[in-house]
């Protein structure tokens, strides 16, 4: 591995690559300390000191935001939005025929896509910013802070929008920032910034967990956390990398004087084929009953009982939906994103055949069967992994855990993405060289 690293940064283009990313995070990370305009920055630091912010979907993004969120700065909202119009616009891809026959047509439907990518991110951060400033003024952010009625002195409606038109402009300025990476850096900017967002909360919340624990001053709850935490990231690596390899071979064809197929490949089906997704679409669907009440000064009964039993962490209720929506959208992402018949067709419109199977109908069956096979223990997996931090929550009393379920899916698959990058972008450093010395 240092040979690795060595021989990177002895590679001059991938150097100014990988320098040219620390500039960009050190860039975005210097905005996620710049508070917003109208918030008192001192009330929001005491509330965020004594640990009371508000969990659901707002918990969500302030973890996809590194901390910004909660503390009201002009990057709150971080890439969340672009995450949700992402995953929007490829659910979508499914259902309107438009947008299939643009992903069809190459780079220029992709970029289209793209486009259509960043304007519906921005009607989003507009809608998420109004839903963050309306809880912060109401005091609905930091339910239990004692100046939470300070956090926003100015609620006139030209304050409200100063505040909400800078977090949209914080949030096009973070797509900017990402696209710079993946155009100019090592790629994968999104996915980057994202995993600079979550790691940047690791040591604050360990040493959190360390000043309130009890066993020898803390460090034996700081040793329990750092042993669970790479345990969990043995078991996602484990998981991550597992796929079920269906061999495919193509038959011998003659054009001409040449021979054309006679090849052996394989369709590599991961267990975990909905990466983090569903985890996502369970926490923000979840989390949408405790925002009909933005305030949270409704003393209704359903509204109680939502706050009793949907919007806290630590009830049965709430772990066992949680567990069942994340479940479900397993098997509903899956069977949006890999759909058999048009492998099959493919196959059989190359040549290919699956060994023992019939090329058409039944190479579509055989594909569905050994998918939903695998996506039982992916989505049982995800489920479990994503009930750490509130297992973790009853455990050490309300400690923000840091090795989350969500986080961990998304550290670990991110490094393991950008590694293979510089090391492919490596070997074809070596490659251009040793064919420049080609005489």
């Amino acid at each position: 591995m240092s040979t690795v690293f060595v021989r990177v940064f002895k590679t001059p283009g991938l150097r100014k690559k990988i320098l040219f990313t620390l500039g960009i995070l050190l860039l975005y990370r210097l905005g996620q300390n710049v508070p917003v305009p109208g918030v008192d920055y001192r009330s929001v630091t005491r509330c965020v000191e004594e640990g009371v912010g508000n969990g659901g979907l707002f918990g969500l993004i302030n973890t996809f935001s590194g901390g910004a969120l909660l503390e009201l700065t002009i990057f709150a909202l971080g890439i969340t939005p672009y995450i949700t119009a992402s995953i929007i616009l490829q659910l979508l891809t499914v259902v309107i025929p438009r947008l299939e026959a643009l992903k069809k047509e190459g780079h220029a439907g992709t970029a289209k896509i793209t486009q259509y990518t960043r304007y519906l991110t921005l009607g989003l951060a507009v809608l998420q910013g109004a839903a963050l400033v309306a809880k912060a003024q109401s005091g609905g952010l930091f339910p239990t802070c004692q100046v939470r009625a300070q956090i926003v002195p100015d609620t006139s409606i030209f304050q409200t929008s100063v505040m909400v038109i800078t977090m949209t402009a914080g949030t096009a300025v973070v797509m900017w920032l990402g696209e710079l990476i993946t155009d100019r850096g090592i790629g994968n900017g999104m996915s980057i910034l994202m995993f600079t967002s979550l790691a940047a909360s690791f040591p604050t919340n360990l040493w959190g967990i360390k000043k309130s624990g009890k066993i020898l001053s803390g460090w034996g709850e700081f040793a329990l956390v750092i042993a669970v935490g790479l345990c969990m990231v043995c078991l996602v690596v484990f998981v991550e990398q597992a796929q079920r390899r269906i061999p495919v071979q193509y038959a011998k064809r003659m054009i001409g004087r040449r021979s054309y197929g006679g090849t052996s490949t394989y369709i590599p089906l991961k267990v975990n084929q909905a990466g983090v997704v569903p985890v996502i679409f369970a926490s923000s669907l979840l989390s949408i009953p405790g925002l009909i009440d933005l305030g949270g000064h409704s003393k209704s009964g359903w509204a109680q009982w939502i706050a009793t039993n949907l919007a806290r962490g630590d009830q049965p209720i709430h772990w066992t939906l949680y567990f069942l929506l994340i479940v479900f959208f397993a098997f509903f992402y899956v069977a949006i994103s890999f759909t058999p018949k048009d492998v099959a067709d493919n196959m059989k419109k190359h040549g290919g055949f699956i060994p023992g199977i019939r090329a058409g109908r039944p190479t579509a069956d055989y594909l569905g069967y050994v998918l939903n096979r695998i996506t039982w223990p992916g989505a049982l997996y995800l489920g479990l992994i994503a009930l750490v931090p509130t297992a973790a929550l009853v455990l050490f009393n309300g400690s923000n855990f840091p090795f989350g379920g969500t986080s961990i899916l998304i550290i670990v698959s991110v490094g393991l993405e950008t590694v293979k990058q510089i090391e492919s972008q490596l070997q074809q450093r070596n490659y251009e060289g040793f064919l420049s010395r080609t005489p």
